[in-house]
C-alpha cells in the first residue's frame, strides 16, 4: 500500500493509473479491523495500486471528496471516478472484494 507523504503525491495518483484510495485515520477502530486483511485485497486485484489516505492529515481532500465516514474507498482511473463505497459503516473484507469486483470494467 502506498502512503502519500503530501498533497502533490496524493494528486499525481488521483490523475493517472487505476487506483484505490482507502480513506482511514489512525483513532478510527473500524479502519483498524479491515487494515490487516489490506494486503490480502490488494493481492486479490493485482491491477489497482492502493493508496491510504489519513483522513486526519487530508482533511480538505476528504472534505472534497463528500468522505464524511471511515473506512472509506473511492476508486479513480486516469482521473475518473469508476465508484465509491463511502459511508461510516464497518466494513469486511468480502464487502470491499463485492464492491471492486463490480466496479465498470475500463
Amino acid at each position: 500500500m502506498i502512503i502519500p507523504e503530501s498533497l502533490e503525491e496524493l494528486a499525481s495518483y488521483v490523475e493517472k493509473g487505476k487506483n484505490v484510495f482507502f480513506f482511514t485515520a489512525d483513532w478510527c477502530g473500524d479502519c483498524r479491523y479491515i487494515h490487516p486483511s489490506m494486503p490480502e485485497i490488494e493481492a486479490m486485484f493485482p491491477d489497482y495500486q492502493f493508496i491510504e489516505v489519513n483522513r486526519d492529515k487530508y482533511m480538505d481532500v476528504a472534505s472534497k471528496w463528500d468522505i464524511f465516514g471511515i473506512p472509506s474507498f473511492v476508486v479513480i482511473q486516469d482521473g475518473k471516478e469508476l465508484g465509491r463505497l463511502v459511508n461510516k459503516d464497518r466494513k469486511t473484507k468480502a464487502e470491499i472484494a463485492e464492491f471492486l469486483t463490480h466496479l465498470p470494467k475500463n
